[in-house]
């Protein structure tokens, strides 16, 4: 195939990556409803949620690495038809359980991000990279956006199944047209995929993230919570030490410790407690009764609308930033993109009475979103040789998510800890949570600032082709 079908390409890409970013909010707003449908109790209703991060968390690095090592291309369209699969189970689901093990096959998608990344490095000129990896970042950025966005009106307007049935339709087309048009990648790792190393990379994530997501129901005290925590910790340490000794390890350590990649992975793990915990919070915050003493009765279709603002502005501010990264470079974006979203955060701490106030902060935000999202994908493609692209940036979004369950964890047991007569939340509990966020947002810019300053090499530039220099393994 020739390679100036590079418009058709990105297309595909941003499509399947816009899909599985927008599943991941789609169903949160719509879930009391399948839980009223499917006749579920709340405990169970959560596992749609759960299972669909936990599967994402396990796939997402495994896969990106198995497309380094087997092809891009093949390993996208597989994930493609794991997600269309995945939608499709969903949609005609008889039962709760039935669409949580939906959930988990949908959670596939996740490699998406890291595949599309390593494609547009393999396949688009080196000019042509930091802005396409800064547009798809827009769009999946974005994407998380439109499925809060879109849920309630979906709903209100059709059916809770539809959330799945349109993703159908779109999915479907897009693998078609990736056989057909995508190219496969000529860049492959060499080696194999470790499975002792797959398997012990997802028992920790499983047994990291499931504690964090399920704490509210379990109790932080609780034996399985503590349990959980203890053995993620001893199957993160063996996994590190199995990761070093391995020929050919799944995620080579020697690439995470490159001073670019630990300190964007920091800022990573810092922002994405912030990102992901507003968009579990924030929606709720506008949906509370004004008997509370705060909040706006918002259905789920107005509390979406409110949302409006940031989608708008992380598409916008993220599709800029391809525009502003050769100029200023991405770790000022990155500083900057933090720092935006902990002045939004401040700001929603102490300024909530007016709808137009949650609309303007929810604004900022996004434009800080569009610019970290950007300029975090530009940082680690940048820094990690070509055949290490697809598993460093799937550490890089699954660093971003662990983040987005602590920020999510914690800002819980602020929120609810301490209840009124009504069962609902006081203020002071969603005040004491974005000023948690606000503060970590601000260790994100401060961490940010810690990323070293790369030369913006020109596309006729040797250094534009040059892979990053990394140590070689040891002899065995």
């Amino acid at each position: 195939m020739p390679r100036t079908s590079t418009r058709l390409t990105f297309a595909v890409l941003a499509t399947g990556a816009g899909v599985f970013s927008m599943l991941q909010s789609l169903i949160a707003p719509a879930l009391p409803t399948v839980q009223h449908a499917l006749h579920a109790s709340q405990s169970t209703a959560t596992w749609v949620m759960t299972a669909y991060l936990l599967s994402a968390s396990v796939f997402t690095p495994i896969l990106g690495r198995v497309g380094d090592l087997v092809g891009k291309k093949r390993t996208l369209v597989g994930v493609l038809l794991a997600v269309l699969a995945g939608c499709l189970l969903a949609a005609l689901a008889p039962g709760i359980g039935v669409l949580i093990v939906a959930r988990v096959i949908q959670g596939v998608g996740g490699a998406l991000f890291p595949l599309s990344f390593g494609i547009i490095r393999d396949e688009f000129a080196p000019s042509q990279v930091p802005g396409s990896i800064s547009n798809l970042s827009a769009v999946i950025a974005a994407g998380g956006g439109v499925g809060m966005v879109a849920a309630g009106p979906i709903v209100s307007a059709l059916d809770y199944r539809w959330l799945f049935w349109i993703p159908v339709g779109i999915v479907a087309a897009a693998t078609l047209i990736a056989l057909r048009y995508v190219p496969e990648s000529p860049d492959r790792a060499q080696g194999s995929v470790s499975w002792l190393d797959a398997v012990l990379l997802s028992g920790w994530l499983v047994a990291l993230l499931l504690p964090l997501s399920q704490a509210g129901v379990w109790g932080w005290g609780s034996t399985r919570v503590i349990g959980l925590f203890l053995l993620a910790a001893a199957l993160f340490a063996l996994w590190l030490t199995v990761e070093a000794r391995s020929r050919s390890p799944l995620i080579d350590l020697r690439i995470m410790r490159l001073p670019a990649v630990w300190t964007t992975n920091l800022t990573a793990l810092l922002f994405g407690a912030g990102m992901y915990a507003i968009w579990s919070f924030l929606p709720g915050f506008v949906q509370t009764p004004g008997a509370a003493g705060y909040g706006f009765g918002a259905s789920v279709t107005a509390s979406g609308l409110l949302m409006l603002p940031m989608l708008l502005a992380m598409f916008v501010s993220g599709v800029l930033s391809g525009r502003l990264e050769p100029r200023v470079g991405a770790k000022t974006l990155l500083a900057t993109g933090a720092a935006l979203g902990a002045l939004a955060l401040g700001f929603l701490a102490l300024w909530h009475d007016e709808q137009w106030q949650v609309a303007f902060v929810a604004g900022v935000f996004g434009l800080g979103i569009g610019l970290a999202f950007a300029s975090m994908a530009n940082l680690i493609v940048g820094s990690v040789p070509a055949a290490q692209t697809g598993a460093a940036t799937g550490m890089n979004a699954n660093i971003r998510t662990i983040g987005g369950s602590i920020g999510a964890a914690v800002t819980s047991v602020l929120v609810t800890g301490r209840l009124q007569p009504s069962g609902l939340p006081y203020e002071s509990g969603y005040i004491h949570g974005f000023t948690l966020l606000a503060l970590l947002c601000l260790g994100a810019a401060l961490a940010a600032l810690l990323v070293p300053v790369r030369r913006a090499a020109r596309p006729s530039d040797p250094a534009a082709r040059r892979e990053p220099a990394v140590a070689p393994a040891p002899a065995r």
